[in-house]
């Protein structure tokens, strides 16, 4: 009888997931005669990824880069897709045949939906917002002002978005078949493609359409954005204590939002609100809680206590928050003058200008990121290591569940389709190492060794990822293995950073979004093809724009006054080509350098996690402890630079009224149209930002007290007697 019972059991998981999440969220049901080949699929789906890759490049060269995901194009499809299936005509042509077609096969479906979706997420980089290759580019064409020709850009971007897909293909039957492996992250879009296909009864819901809503809050976010965006830019970072303080230094450093702490700085901006950490209305509230613990602690407790109190690495005598690199004196430091005729680092040069100085908070940064990297590997190894192996073990049996044996009913992809994929993707990379060597300073065997790491890595990090919804990076690790390789060479040392690192990182997403295509079950190749011809036509749009906007914008990703197209994120990956790849780790971080002790902080977060792990199992009915993430909390302020304070208090405190507020006093208001407002906010930003750019851009804004900056000015000066900087007060 027992034996019996344990394969009625048995049976009945088959049929449905054993992760309760799964079950409450993904449909156990599935209709294969869906048309996904649609003309509407095919039109929709190139649009969004054209427009979104056009849009994320402008935006990642402003002072705010927002990032328009595919949460955007999820929500404003949905109206278009259902309006082509009243507008296009229904005839058949080719009738009969094996060929056969129609513009208009029937209502538009949520398998097409997905498809769209896809094709956006490659436009949005798969929410990077721009090829991560780009910024090599830039900082080549801009910071060190060498050349760079555009067929070996195509090359570099193309290739390192498309080299992970290789062999992503090859480990998915690791990690996307089996029900253990479940991608939290995949659940919240099958929760929203759902929630936007649910119909509304007219009779007993008399509330606004996801629709109306939508169309209403885009056209009021769009009406909006020209008052921060080109009337009065003020508004979209308020500095109470600056401009009540307009002569102190301790003032502006303290409320300044952009270059300081942001204490009663706040933004009537949602460009500001959503820049770096992406829309907080889409963000869950535990993870707004830990991003926030983490961003008090280290910005209201250890940076003031190291910046006023210990003078850590000297650190009045330079701002008190940069990414820019100085001189001893505090000046900016002068990259250009220690690199030789060759591209590298001349040494007589540096010996005679001396080292290379970081603000105190840079290099905290650098710090905590070390820490974050350790601690997310320590952390997960200790909560959650025997789930993840018991997990693992589990996908080496031949049990399925009810989505895997549903799939089973569509063609699989061919390995081989993966194979060539790989070789090609390999083949232009080696051709670019070998043949434009020149231009990328890279030698064919570090390409070797960067595609290796990649492929160590892509496992691990995706059952972590797929288990715990954390997903460990490897640019710290990649940039400093290849610093300590081949020293002196700037350009080698981000090419590296960008084969491994972001090799891994796509070949990640690309298994959550087949994670995502196994729930939706939508066909195998159908979900490959997208995100392969999405990815080319991405990465193409990102170079095309970015090669415009270098060519054409005056003193773009010049850190002055005003300038609205700063490049934040181009100035840090600069100032990061510099450290780890011109001067390289020892000459930094090593008894070469100044920033030695940063080292113990990878001693931290190997202890931290187990400090926090024999907490738990010394105190087990304290269920808070189990609330402490210690990766999180290191890595909450990871962006910052280039993020700033206004970034993150204004992100935590919209957070918080939606997620926290509405969602516990009004959550059928927030059930039905919360995610629609934040993709409504995304898209009238983006729209009227670009239509401000193109039909006033050349007039430039109004000129009155409201189109000026924060007011903060002094944020910038060094605190330490005796040093004076370019408008700053002698003390």
């Amino acid at each position: 009888m027992a034996e019996i019972e344990t394969e009625t059991i048995d049976s009945k998981q088959e049929e449905t997931s054993p992760i309760e999440q799964v079950r409450l969220t993904v449909s156990n049901t599935d209709d294969p005669t869906l048309p996904v080949w649609t003309f509407r699929m095919w039109f929709l789906g190139i649009l969004s990824c054209v427009l979104l890759s056009f849009l994320n490049t402008y935006f990642s060269y402003q002072d705010q880069p927002l990032i328009i995901t595919m949460i955007t194009v999820q929500v404003a499809t949905l109206p278009l897709g259902r309006l082509m299936e009243r507008l296009l005509p229904t005839r058949v042509f080719l009738a009969g045949g094996r060929w056969e077609f129609s513009l208009n096969p029937g209502p538009f479906n949520m398998k097409e939906h997905v498809l769209i979706s896809m094709f956006a997420n490659a436009g949005s980089a798969f929410g990077g917002g721009t090829a991560y290759a780009v910024g090599i580019v830039d900082i080549i064409k801009v910071f060190y002002m060498r050349k760079i020709t555009f067929w070996a850009s195509w090359i570099l971007i193309i290739t390192t978005q498309v080299l992970g897909y290789g062999w992503a293909g090859i480990l998915r039957k690791y990690v996307v078949d089996p029900a253990e492996m479940w991608w939290p992250a995949s659940l919240v879009q099958v929760s929203l493609f759902r929630a936007l296909h649910d119909k509304q009864d007219s009779k007993t819901d008399r509330t606004l359409t996801r629709s109306k809503f939508f169309a209403i809050a885009l056209i009021c976010a769009f009406s909006w954005q020209i008052v921060p965006g080109y009337l009065f830019p003020t508004i979209s970072n308020i500095a109470i204590l600056c401009l009540a303080f307009p002569k102190s230094v301790v003032a502006h450093q303290v409320g300044s939002g952009n270059r300081g702490l942001g204490i009663g700085a706040f933004a009537f901006d949602w460009n500001v609100v959503a820049a770096f950490n992406g829309s907080p209305l889409v963000t869950p509230f535990f993870a707004i809680v830990n991003i926030a613990v983490g961003y008090v602690m280290i910005m209201y407790l250890i940076v003031p206590v190291s910046y006023w109190g210990l003078n850590v690495f000297n650190a009045k005598r330079f701002p008190f928050f940069s990414s820019h690199l100085f001189t001893n004196d505090g000046q900016k430091y002068d990259v250009r003058g220690i690199v030789n005729k060759n591209f590298e680092l001349d040494l007589p040069s540096y010996a005679k200008y001396g080292r290379v100085n970081l603000s105190m908070f840079f290099a905290l940064t650098y710090g905590l990121g070390f820490a974050a990297v350790v601690a997310t590997l320590t952390h997960v190894a200790l909560f959650n290591g025997r789930d993840i192996y018991r997990q693992f073990r589990a996908t080496t049996s031949r049990k399925e569940d009810i989505h895997t044996k549903l799939m089973r009913k569509y063609k699989d992809i061919p390995n081989w389709w993966f194979y060539v994929l790989l070789i090609a993707s390999l083949a232009l990379s080696f051709a670019l190492c070998i043949f434009m060597k020149e231009q990328v300073q890279m030698p064919w065997w570090a390409l070797l060794l960067a595609s290796v790491l990649a492929f160590l890595f892509t496992l691990p990090v995706s059952v972590i990822t797929a288990t715990t919804n954390q997903t460990p990076g490897l640019n710290i690790i990649t940039e400093y293995l290849m610093g300590l390789i081949l020293p002196g060479r700037p350009i080698a040392n981000v090419v590296f950073k960008t084969y491994g690192y972001m090799s891994m990182t796509q070949a990640v997403s690309f298994l959550n979004d087949f994670k995502l295509g196994h729930y939706m079950k939508v066909p195998p190749r159908s979900m490959f093809l997208v995100q392969f011809i999405g990815t080319i036509i991405a990465g193409t749009i990102n170079l095309m724009a970015a090669w415009y906007f270098l060519n054409t914008v005056p003193n773009i990703c010049q850190d002055i006054p005003g300038n609205t197209w700063s490049c934040p994120n181009d100035n840090v990956f600069f100032d990061a080509s510099v450290i780890w790849g011109l001067l390289g780790p020892r000459r930094m971080f090593g008894s070469m350098g100044s920033y030695s002790s940063i080292n113990w902080f990878f001693l931290g977060g190997i202890i931290g996690p187990v400090i926090v792990w024999a907490l738990h199992k010394s105190f087990p009915k304290q269920k808070w402890i189990m609330l402490i993430n210690l990766p999180v909390i290191l890595g909450s302020t990871a962006i910052m630079p280039p993020a700033s304070s206004i970034n993150f208090t204004s992100w935590i405190f919209v957070g918080f009224v939606f997620n926290y507020v509405v969602l516990r006093y009004r959550k059928k208001w927030w059930q039905k149209y919360n995610y629609i407002l934040s993709a409504a906010l995304d898209a009238g930003v983006a729209f009227m930002t670009v239509l401000i750019y193109f039909a006033l851009g050349s007039v430039g804004g109004v000129s009155w007290w409201g189109s000026g900056s924060e007011y903060c000015d002094l944020a910038t000066c060094p605190t330490a007697r005796g040093i004076i900087a370019d408008g700053c007060p002698v003390f």
